[in-house]
């Protein structure tokens, strides 16, 4: 017999847990809903963009005056390149676009080998779920990452946003400061965080291994047998362990924005990042949940600032 579906496995956790399932979704705080939209630029003009969705259809929608790119630096909206992938973030039910990113990924791992004196090349190792990933740093951007990234050697822990350019991975901007240990040397949570907590407190990033348009949650302490996965159930947050299919209620501190969001990956990764986001003020350590990028989007967090400051609590 396979294994029930998010849906199910969620009511049954709910029943054996005495509480009621949840629904998926935003919350009610944070004022104007946000709505997360992707596709392919077919069209773009300084107040409108074309795209062609995921399923192949296509969109119209507004670009507001005041809105903002980024396509590897700074770009006025209109000059965003034909065919390029594109997040935006809109308001009005969907309809007016307030800020675009364009072929914008996130490189997350552990280094496995560094080649090259000008551009450099990272192979990194992205975790059992994810496989190796090349990066390339452009010559421009090796002092800013190495700034943040002291340890740069096999073993240690990388992570940068960039984009995608004629095939190659280009990492530009550090999303972290880089742990100072190993990969394989998580710290221990502290002793306060034991026993169980209604919310807790810490980081969350997002990450691009998501399906386009998914909504949903690489979480650190999955299960090991439910996620198959050995590197499961490391974090320096002292979460709680959870299966796949919870739902987790996710705050962003920062904006006052919240959702119910299904737990569909396992963070074995994120959780070897005990690192801090300082968005507004200082999160405690470690990070409590990886975002797909519509989601993350969708609670008003900045794909190139790379986390929030956020609660958890069961949804």
């Amino acid at each position: 017999m396979g294994h029930p579906s998010v849906e199910r496995r969620r009511v049954l956790a709910a029943a054996a847990l005495g509480r009621e399932p949840g629904v998926p979704g935003a919350g009610s705080e944070g004022g104007e809903p946000l709505r997360a939209v992707t596709g392919e630029i077919r069209d773009v003009s300084p107040h409108l963009i074309i795209i062609e969705t995921p399923e192949g259809g296509e969109e119209r929608l507004v670009i507001a005056p005041w809105a903002t790119a980024w396509h590897g630096g700074d770009t006025p909206p209109a000059d965003l390149p034909m065919g390029a992938r594109v997040m935006m973030r809109t308001l009005r039910d969907g309809r007016v676009v307030e800020r675009l990113w364009a072929e914008t990924i996130r490189l997350t791992g552990t280094i496995v080998s560094i080649e090259g004196r000008r551009d450099v090349t990272v192979e990194l190792d992205c975790g059992p779920h994810r496989g190796h990933r090349t990066a390339v740093i452009p010559y421009r951007a090796t002092g800013r990452l190495r700034v943040r990234h002291p340890q740069f050697e096999p073993g240690y822990l990388f992570d940068a946003i960039g984009i995608r350019k004629d095939g190659a991975a280009l990492a530009l901007l550090p999303a972290t400061s880089q742990p100072a240990y190993p990969a394989r040397a998580v710290p221990a949570p502290p002793p306060a965080y034991a026993g169980v907590q209604a919310r807790i407190s810490g980081t969350v990033t997002w990450s691009d291994i998501f399906d386009a348009e998914e909504r949903g949650v690489g979480y650190p302490m999955v299960e090991r047998s439910d996620a198959a996965c050995a590197d499961a159930g490391v974090s320096c947050a002292g979460l709680p362990y959870l299966a796949i299919g919870s739902l987790l209620q996710v705050r962003n501190v920062c904006a006052s924005r919240s959702a119910n969001l299904p737990i569909v990956a396992c963070g074995c990764l994120a959780g070897r990042f005990c690192d801090r986001c300082v968005e507004c003020g200082t999160s405690p350590r470690g990070r409590i949940a990886e975002l797909s990028p519509t989601s993350y989007v969708e609670l008003g967090g900045e794909l190139i600032t790379g986390c929030f400051n956020a609660q958890i609590g069961m949804g």
